[in-house]
């Protein structure tokens, strides 16, 4: 792996354990095994390489989304795989925790990959349930939109609360909730 992507590497790790203001230039210097030169030969600075990190992991949440949407299956089938899919829950979602950061919030750079990854999940959820009902799968009243912004909701409540009782069933029992929800929109 080069300098600059084990800079991107360790960048994208401590954002998720620490935040943006307890990720300093050093903690990632350390981490990369990279000196101080490296990191400002590849990156203008802190924020410069928080941007590329925040990107990579938007890109990769996305991709690893698309699998199961792309997949085989009923979209409830496609879907659920989704909700189900194994995450690190008490970790929380990677991009999800850059909202709770005052700091990536206040700056439109840092903050815009955040807000299109939730906007292209919203959107491709709301597809997806606009494509069941149209397919019938779904009952005919069933808004795609509001029902995607539901789910998201749930997913990133799931993490907050499996979060804060430290126990990773709080999440299950969330992502259960909507299915269940979706299970009776479901037609028969």
């Amino acid at each position: 792996m080069s300098t600059s992507e084990r800079l991107i590497e360790s960048t994208r790790e401590l954002l998720w354990e620490r935040g943006y203001v307890g990720t300093s230039p050093k903690a990632i210097q350390q981490r990369a095994g990279a000196g101080q030169g490296s990191m400002y030969h590849h990156f203008t600075g802190k924020p410069d390489l928080a941007l590329a990190a925040i990107r990579r992991t938007a890109e990769e949440m996305r991709a690893k989304a698309e699998e199961q949407f792309s997949g085989p299956g009923t979209v409830l089938e496609r879907i659920s795989a989704y909700l189900l899919r194994e995450r690190d829950v008490l970790r929380g979602c990677p991009v999800g925790r850059l909202t709770q950061d005052p700091d990536v919030v206040a700056d439109p750079a840092l903050r815009a990959p955040v807000d299109e990854t939730f906007a292209w999940l919203r959107a491709r959820l709301a597809a997806l349930l606009a494509e069941g009902r149209e397919r019938g799968e779904f009952a005919a009243a069933l808004d795609p939109d509001a029902t995607a912004s539901t789910v998201v909701a749930v997913l990133q409540g799931g993490y907050v609360l499996a979060r804060a009782a430290d126990s990773s069933e709080p999440f299950h029992r969330a992502v259960e909730g909507v299915l269940g929800l979706l299970r009776q929109q479901h037609a028969r």
